[in-house]
């Protein structure tokens, strides 16, 4: 059985559509005063108008076809924006708000809008999606201490929760995905949800030199080798009883790979220098961010060890894909990395998170979480962000679109933007055009619109 999950990446958009695609839903990602609140998931199943103002306390309702959402954030209006359905399009209105209302970073009034807008509505920020299905997605709230394979995305969650099914059946799991996606995370939560009860080992198979991977894997006996000074269990006995987790697994060799589909056929393994087989009970679960049937064409990975290792086939969406739970995940990475609470967010900093495109995926989004606390003495704003980026190596190498203060154009950017990054760069205009990926004249130009001076800013 084989179950890709659909993503931009790796299937049209019309055959996602296909996929069980949800009706349209809106998500509250994130509310920069409150992060630890979490987010929600709303359906728009049967609405043709959303309300979201402020309130007390959040809280929704429905009525002839109005959602109302309320948000107890003190900069957001009675009422602030709303939303309206015509046919299976949806537009946005301000309703004269005080701090006005942005659709992906720049200032709207009244515009249509597209699946994956971000709306900050004030300080709280929120995703539409649009999806043409028509499969009830139902509302969901998910807190920071949610389950780590918690997801507001109801494709990723159906796809996800096949974990649970597979995970008596002791089929073999391979989980495709980019570095950084989360792929242990999910290997350790099949094993945890498994009869197993020995222990999940994780192995690096690109980190073992090819000439070590026999030994490491199957073990030794002494005198096996030049260095063989006692007998070695292995990797694989180690995972006796329990799970063996082969990440990168595509970056074995030919000769270990068929090494390693010989213990998965025969449940056995002949330790190095050895000649008795030992028998095995365990399960194996790979991973890797390679295209492996792409590798079986190319005769660089066996097919027979293919077939043996993907049992159950699932596939993890880039956190670009993922803007359902783009919010979610910072607040938990605040929740976890903060010394202190509550902790603030400035909606510009949050503003630049949700316009990256995270080339290193969560793993870069834990990192950077983690350096701008830092930085920020606990508190994230956009001069952490700007410098937590640019910090990272990626910063050279990623996209035009992530590198340019990940997404904040010049002709975009706000007055308190350019401010912030002024602040963060103490005035000095070269290293704020080159945040912003432009020319010093068109910052100085910039400033001057906006009636900053850079001069102001050195200290």
């Amino acid at each position: 059985m084989i179950t890709r999950l659909p993503t931009t990446e790796t299937l049209p958009d019309s055959v996602c559509a296909a996929a069980a695609a949800p009706a349209p839903y809106l998500v509250l990602a994130i509310e920069c005063a409150r992060p630890a609140a979490g987010s929600v998931r709303y359906s728009l199943a049967g609405i043709d108008e959303v309300r979201i103002g402020r309130g007390d306390d959040r809280r929704a309702w429905r009525r002839d076809g109005i959602l109302a959402i309320e948000v107890p954030d003190g900069s957001m209006s009675a009422e602030h924006v709303r939303l309206v359905r015509a046919g299976a399009v949806w537009s946005l209105q301000d309703a004269g708000s005080k701090n006005g209302t942005h659709v992906n970073g720049v200032r709207a009034v009244r515009q249509p809008l597209c699946d994956k807008d971000v709306i900050e509505a004030a300080q709280t920020f929120l995703v539409l999606r649009v999806g043409p299905g028509d499969a009830e997605p139902g509302d969901l709230a998910l807190g920071v201490d949610a389950d780590d394979l918690a997801t507001l995305d109801p494709r990723l969650a159906a796809a996800l929760a096949t974990i649970d099914r597979i995970a008596h059946a002791d089929v073999p799991l391979l989980i495709l995905g980019e570095t950084g996606t989360g792929k242990e995370i999910v290997a350790r939560a099949a094993h945890d949800r498994s009869k197993r009860r020995g222990p999940c080992i994780a192995v690096n198979c690109g980190a073992i030199a090819p000439t070590l991977v026999e030994s490491e894997l199957f073990g030794y006996r002494r005198g096996a080798f030049s260095g063989a000074t006692e007998d070695r269990l292995g990797l694989v006995r180690a995972a006796d009883g329990g799970s063996l987790f082969l990440d990168e697994i595509a970056e074995l060799a030919p000769a270990s790979q068929a090494a390693l589909l010989r213990v998965i056929q025969e449940r056995e393994v002949v330790p190095v220098g050895g000649t008795v087989p030992v028998k095995v009970d365990l399960r194996i679960v790979s991973a890797t961010c390679q295209d492996v049937a792409a590798l079986v064409a190319l005769g660089r990975f066996r097919r027979d060890l293919h077939a043996r290792i993907a049992g159950f086939t699932l596939a993890l969406p880039a956190l670009r894909d993922r803007r359902d739970d783009l919010g979610l995940l910072i607040a938990r990475f605040v929740a976890r990395r903060a010394d202190r609470a509550p902790i603030k967010l400035d909606r510009l900093a949050i503003r630049a998170l949700f316009q990256h495109d995270w080339p290193e995926n969560i793993r870069e989004l834990d990192q950077l979480v983690t350096a701008a606390l830092a930085l920020g003495d606990g508190a994230i704003g956009l001069a952490q962000v700007s410098q937590a980026l640019g910090a990272r190596p990626s910063a050279t190498t990623a996209s035009p679109r992530s590198h340019d203060l990940r997404a904040l154009e010049p002709q975009g950017i706000d007055r308190e933007a350019l401010s912030a990054l002024f602040e963060a760069h103490r005035g000095n205009v070269s290293r704020v055009a080159s945040a912003l990926s432009t020319s010093r004249s068109q910052v100085r130009r910039l400033a001057s619109r906006l009636g900053l001076a850079p001069e102001q800013f050195r200290k």
